[in-house]
């Protein structure tokens, strides 16, 4: 999809700069690396089963056949280094504005803390933009605190309550 940067040209540096990574639209073959990333947390290892891909391709095949969704991973040195699941959701409100919905970030767990978030998180807004979004939106769990303080740094205000009824 797009680059987030050139590549940096120092070559000591103990890891890479944030900017150092492509962001492209995921496929069928980065199924194991996102899921993986996605049951690396507290509450993702309760819900994921990276074990039994077969509920997951299934999902992949209906996201990646709606042109709203935009599934993508962050790439660096030919690994897969982040996620994130953007949402473009058209509407009636706000003189038919569209807006969108972030989701599933996670970024690797040797990746974390190198800045990578920030970048793939302003991928997501540039891209809204790009899409004619009047304004983007996400959730974070209430147990993530720290997340919440990382959303807020990057301008995100906790604005709304949000409800959920599992089904």
């Amino acid at each position: 999809m797009t680059t987030a940067s050139a590549a940096s040209t120092a070559t000591s540096a103990p890891s890479p700069p944030p900017d150092d990574f492509s962001v492209r639209r995921a496929t069928a073959d980065d199924i194991p690396e996102i899921v993986a990333m996605l049951a690396d947390d507290p509450l993702g290892a309760h819900r994921e089963s990276p074990a039994d891909l077969t509920p997951y391709r299934t999902a992949f095949a209906r996201i990646d056949g709606d042109p709203n969704q935009h599934l993508v991973v962050a790439v660096r040195d030919g690994r897969t280094v982040g996620t994130l699941h953007l949402t473009v959701i058209p509407g009636l409100s706000r003189r038919g504005a569209a807006r969108s919905l972030i989701e599933a970030v996670r970024i690797h767990a040797d990746a974390r803390a190198t800045g990578l978030g920030t970048r793939l998180i302003e991928w997501a807004i540039a891209e809204s933009r790009r899409q004619d979004c009047v304004l983007v939106q996400l959730t974070s769990d209430a147990t993530r605190v720290d997340a919440h303080r990382f959303y807020e740094r990057l301008g995100f205000e906790a604005s709304h309550l949000g409800f959920k009824m599992a089904l």
